[in-house]
C-alpha cells in the first residue's frame, strides 16, 4: 500500500504529510521536523489519515496484522499448554519408573494372526486391541502390567491344527522407556536390542503350552477370546533359557544369553534356582 504523500493529523504535532514508509516505520513530515513511528501501530491511537479510502483500506492492513499477532500468541500458547503437558507427562513416568514393584504375572503372551505374523517382525511391534464395551468401547486396551521387565511373546498355531499345538514364534522386551499404564495408542513397541525371531525349526520346537498352565484349569488348553494374556515372570525365563539351548550359530546363542540374562536381572530371577517347565502339556 503506498501511503507516500498522503495527510495524516497527530495529536500532538498537528497535520503532517507522510514521506516515506515500509512494513514495519512510517515516517512523516509536520510542520517542524519528520517523525518515524512503529506502522502501522501508530494508527488509531496517536495518528488518524485523513484520505477515507485510504484509511478504510489501512484498517484492513491493520485488521490483518492484528488477526496475525492473536494468531501467533495463540500457537505461542498452545506450545506452552503442549510443553506443560509433556513436562506433566515426563514427570509422571520417572515417577512410574522410581516406584515400580514388581508384579510376578507381567509378560505378555500375544496370538498372532497370519497378518500379525509377519507384521510384528519387519515393525517388531504388537497392537493390544481396542475395548469391545463399557464406555470405553472403541479404544485401545492399555497393557497396564508391562513395565521395564516386560517381554513380548509371539506365538501362533495353524488353523488346521489344536490349540495345544500353539508354537512360540519369537520374543521381545518392551521399549526401554515403554509403561503400559501410560499407553495411550496400544501399540507395544520392542526393545532397540534384546528380540528373536525363531526359524521355524526352532518354532517348531518352542510348544507354548509346555510352559503355560491355568492352575485352576491345569490339563485345559484353550485360548478362549482376546488377542493377548498375562503370564508368569519365570516362564517367560525358561522360555528364554530353551531358547538359548536351541541355537546352534554361536552369533545366535550370545544374543539370546544376553537376553536372558538382561531378563532375569530386570525380574530379579536367580538362574540357578529357576524350575523346569511344568506347563499344561507336560500334565496330560
Amino acid at each position: 500500500m503506498n501511503l507516500i504523500n498522503k495527510k495524516v493529523t497527530h495529536k500532538r504535532f498537528g497535520t503532517g504529510s507522510i514521506v516515506k514508509h515500509n512494513d514495519s516505520i512510517i515516517e512523516i513530515h509536520f510542520a517542524s521536523e519528520n517523525k518515524k513511528f512503529v506502522f502501522p501501530d501508530v494508527f488509531g491511537k496517536h495518528i488518524t489519515l485523513l484520505d477515507k479510502s485510504a484509511a478504510n483500506l489501512l484498517e484492513k492492513i491493520i485488521q490483518k496484522k492484528e488477526n496475525e499477532r492473536r494468531e501467533e500468541e495463540w500457537k505461542k500458547e498452545e506450545e506452552k499448554k503442549l510443553q506443560r503437558k509433556n513436562q506433566e507427562l515426563r514427570l509422571e513416568h520417572e515417577k512410574l519408573m522410581k516406584n515400580h514393584k514388581l508384579h510376578p504375572e507381567s509378560q505378555m503372551v500375544f496370538w498372532c494372526d497370519t497378518e500379525e505374523r509377519n507384521r510384528s517382525f519387519s515393525e517388531w511391534k504388537v497392537f493390544s486391541g481396542v475395548i469391545k464395551s463399557g464406555n470405553n468401547k472403541g479404544k485401545p486396551n492399555k497393557p497396564i502390567r508391562l513395565h521395564q521387565n516386560s517381554a513380548v511373546l509371539l506365538t501362533a498355531v495353524d488353523s488346521s491344527r489344536p490349540e495345544k499345538d500353539r508354537r512360540i514364534l519369537g520374543v521381545y522386551m518392551v521399549n526401554e522407556d515403554f509403561i503400559g499404564k501410560l499407553c495411550e495408542d496400544g501399540y507395544i513397541p520392542a526393545h532397540s536390542k534384546y528380540r528373536l525371531q525363531l526359524s521355524e525349526q526352532e518354532s517348531n520346537q518352542m510348544l507354548f503350552w509346555e510352559y503355560y498352565v491355568n492352575e485352576k484349569f491345569p490339563q485345559k488348553m484353550t485360548w478362549n477370546t482376546g488377542k493377548y494374556r498375562y503370564f508368569e515372570n519365570l516362564w517367560l525365563a525358561q522360555i528364554l533359557l530353551d531358547i538359548v539351548s536351541l541355537k546352534s550359530d554361536p552369533k545366535e546363542r550370545e544374543q539370546a544369553q544376553q537376553f536372558f540374562k538382561h531378563f532375569c536381572k530386570m525380574n530379579q530371577i536367580t538362574d540357578q534356582e529357576l524350575p523346569k517347565p511344568n506347563g499344561a502339556l507336560l500334565r496330560i
